[in-house]
Formats: structure tokens, C-alpha cells, sequence
């Protein structure tokens, strides 16, 4: 593939015009003179017959031969009358041929010029001064063009071409680091015009795919140190998990040593306590594997099975449940709402909000719904505003909490799954207490 031809662009510009100008310039001289000798041998002619008409004229009008000789000469033509008796007035008679061009005509009137010869004579010698001449004046005018043009044209390409040297500048700015600059052309119709917009597109463009280079790298940094980040967090669950579920298994494998130690010579009361410390550690290791498996649906995107759920139908299972479990927590419940949403999950959330008020000592819980989900209200000692967000992360346990510490994480999982959130505050009322918010949205 050839490469671009840069050679100078006013030199260019420049002997093209000239050379414009060589061929024009001759064309346009040559049909001048052609017009100009064309327009001579008629005006010429047209005289020379306007000189015989008006002696035929005078003819008639009898007038003497030396007085019709007279009125009918003029400048640069000859006049010769000759009379049928052969006598001469005007000039001498000259041959026609060669630089004369002669008209002859016979008077048709007159009581001397009747039948007389007229003979008019003129020198085209000055017609081909005239055209040399015109030639000289042409090729020393057209020479004195082209000069002019060239000189013109040098000084004027500079202030014609001050927009490519104004994109140069800018691109060589750019190229040094220098960005943010551009041409902005006035008219955007023109070449010029068309060209400065199309650079300015392609430096908009051109930075523009710089700024997404360098957003996706402080992204790629970003998602970098947020895995590392995932990653950190990660190994402290799996250690806190084991941690967590070595408690219980340590109880398990006590017990059930206990049991073998003894056989058959253990009492019914050694045998039954032993049994249900075996019953309540297995219950809580199960209980701890189904949150953590929990929790990784919920990490790797919980599938809700979506429909219509009356949150006050809801609630007011959940107060049902509590009253029976709990008889002496006061429950009450007031709103109402319906949204779009997994009951099942809707329900495990809110029965974690009232069984967490339960356990930290509260003796009421009002269980709010309305357009905005579900508020859980309690009178227990409430959460310092440091802890707020502390309490949702993984196996973080509160100072009367009886579980793996899972359980507000996996509320906030399901709420977040459902395009909602899970928050809590100080209560509306000013009183002590804590206000667990669902946020979730009408239908």
C-alpha cells in the first residue's frame, strides 16, 4: 500500500493555480484577438459600404463629383471617382490586392455621376498593427497575471491554510498529553468545517475510550480488592462456622462418651440428662448447617416463588405463633398492605425479627404493616447505634442472642433478594426499644 503523498500543500496549491492559469490565460487571449480581428474586418467592411451607400445617395441628390468626394472620404479610406468621360477625382486609383481592400461601385444617379466608377480603397496594414499590438498588450498582461497570482497565492495560503496549522497544533498537543483540547469549527457546513468537526468527533471519541480504559482499570482495582476483600471474609466464616459447629459437636462427642462410660450402670437421671444434651447440641449443629446452607443460596441467588401475600394475614400468623410459644410477650399487630413476594420467606423474616425481640427481653412487640413492608417494634433493651450494621454481618452474636449469630444476615439476605432491605433504628415513639424496618414494595 503506497503511502500518503505529503509534499507541501501551498506549493501544491500553488503550481496548480499557476498552471491553471498557463492554459486559461492563452485560451482566453487567443479568442480575444480572434474576436478582436473578426470584429475589425467587419467594422472595416461596414464602413466601406456605408461610404458607397452614401455616394449613391449624394448621386441622386446630383451633387458636383468633387464635393461628393469630398463628404464621402474619411479617415483611412481612399476615394476615387472616375467619370464616363474618363476624368479622375480623389485619390490616385490603386490596385486591390495584398494590405488594400477596395470596394467598387457605379453611381446610379446624377447629371455628371451617372455611370460613374467609385472606388473605395483602405490599408488593412493597420488593422494587423492593431492586432499586434492587441497580442503584445495580451501576453505581457498575462504574464504580469500569473506573476501576481503566484506572489498572491504565497502570501495567501498562509492565512487560507491557518486551520490545518491550527489542527496541527492541536493534535501535536495532544499527542504531548495534553487533552481536553478542540478546533470548535464557527461553520460546520464547509470543508473546513467538516473536517475540524470530524477531528473534534475523534478526539471525543478517542478520549472518551481513554476514560472507559482508565475507569475500567480503577474497576478491575476495585472488583481486585473487593474479591480479596470476599475472599478475607470467606476464610474468618469458614473459621468462625467451624468454630460455631465445634461447639456443639464437642457436646455430641461428650455425651455420647459420657453414655458409653456408664452403660448399663448409669441411673435414669444420668441416662435422660445425657440423652437430651445429645437431643438439644444435635439440634443446634442441624440448626446451624440449614442457616449456613441458607446463606449460600442466598449468595449464589435465592429463588423466590413469587406471589400475592397479605402482609396483615401474615403478621397476624406470626403473632399467633409467638402467643402460644410465649404467652407472656404481649403481640400486637396493626396495617395493613399487600405486596408481590415469597411468603415463606417473607414469614421466616418476620418470625426472626419477633423471636429476636423475645430473646433480648422484651415483654411487648407491635408489628407494624403498611405500604412501606413490615416495622417490628419492640420494648427490649434496643441496638447502640454503632452496632446497627454490625448485627447483620455473619455468626455476629448480640449479648442475649441464643442462636449462631446467622439469622438477622439471613433476614437481610431474603429482604435484599426481594428488591427491598432490612434496617433497624430507634423507635417513633422516643420510648426505649428497637424498630426492625422491612422494606418492601406495595402492589
Amino acid at each position: 500500500m503506497r503511502g500518503l503523498r505529503t509534499g507541501s500543500l501551498r506549493v501544491r496549491v500553488t503550481v496548480t493555480a499557476i498552471a491553471v492559469l498557463l492554459v486559461v490565460l492563452p485560451i482566453t487571449g487567443l479568442t480575444v484577438k480572434a474576436v478582436f480581428d473578426a470584429q475589425a474586418e467587419r467594422s472595416l467592411d461596414s464602413l466601406l459600404t456605408g461610404r458607397a451607400q452614401l455616394a449613391q445617395q449624394l448621386a441622386r441628390q446630383n451633387v458636383a463629383p468633387g464635393n461628393l468626394v469630398r463628404r464621402v472620404d474619411a479617415d483611412g479610406v481612399r476615394v476615387t471617382l472616375i467619370l464616363r468621360t474618363g476624368r479622375q477625382f480623389g485619390a490616385p486609383p490603386v490596385d486591390a490586392g495584398g494590405t488594400v481592400r477596395q470596394v467598387k461601385a457605379t453611381l446610379q444617379a446624377g447629371q455628371q455621376t451617372k455611370g460613374a466608377t467609385l472606388m473605395l480603397s483602405a490599408d488593412t496594414g493597420l488593422l494587423a498593427d492593431a492586432s499586434s499590438r492587441l497580442r503584445t498588450v495580451l501576453l505581457i498582461s498575462g504574464a504580469l497575471a500569473i506573476l501576481i497570482t503566484a506572489l498572491a497565492l504565497v502570501i495567501g495560503m498562509r492565512f487560507a491554510l491557518a486551520p490545518l496549522d491550527a489542527m496541527t497544533g492541536l493534535a501535536r498537543s495532544i499527542a504531548a498529553g495534553r487533552r481536553g483540547g478542540r478546533l470548535q469549527p464557527e461553520r460546520a457546513d464547509t470543508e473546513l468545517g467538516r473536517t475540524a468537526a470530524a477531528f473534534d468527533e475523534m478526539l471525543d471519541a478517542l478520549e472518551g475510550a481513554e476514560n472507559v480504559a482508565r475507569r475500567s482499570e480503577v474497576v478491575a482495582r476495585e472488583a481486585e480488592g473487593v474479591a480479596r476483600q470476599s475472599e478475607d471474609r470467606m476464610r474468618e466464616f469458614v473459621a468462625d462456622a467451624a468454630h460455631e459447629l465445634r461447639t456443639p459437636v464437642t457436646g455430641l462427642q461428650t455425651a455420647a462418651e459420657a453414655l458409653i462410660q456408664l452403660g448399663p450402670h448409669a441411673t435414669a437421671s444420668q441416662r435422660e440428662e445425657l440423652e437430651l444434651l445429645l437431643v438439644r447440641e444435635s439440634r443446634r449443629a442441624g440448626t446451624l448447617v440449614s442457616d449456613l446452607l441458607e446463606l449460600s443460596r442466598i449468595d449464589a441467588g435465592l429463588q423466590l416463588h413469587l406471589t400475592q401475600v397479605d402482609l396483615r394475614h401474615l403478621a397476624d400468623a406470626q403473632a399467633a405463633r409467638v402467643r402460644l410459644v410465649a404467652p407472656e410477650l404481649d403481640v400486637e399487630v396493626t396495617g395493613a398492605a399487600t405486596v408481590t413476594a415469597d411468603p415463606e420467606r417473607l414469614a421466616q423474616v418476620v418470625a426472626n425479627l419477633v423471636d429476636n425481640a423475645r430473646q433480648a427481653g422484651a415483654q411487648s412487640v407491635h408489628i407494624c404493616v403498611d405500604g412501606t413492608g413490615v416495622l417490628v417494634e419492640d420494648d427490649g433493651p434496643g441496638v447502640p447505634p454503632p452496632a446497627r450494621e454490625r448485627i447483620f454481618d455473619r455468626l455476629v452474636h448480640g449479648p442475649n442472642s441464643k442462636g449462631a449469630g446467622l439469622g438477622l444476615a439471613i433476614a437481610r439476605g431474603v429482604a435484599r433478594a426481594h428488591g427491598g432491605d432490612l434496617t433497624v433504628g430507634d423507635r417513633a415513639d422516643g420510648k426505649p426499644g428497637a424498630a426492625f424496618h422491612l422494606h418492601l414494595t406495595a402492589q
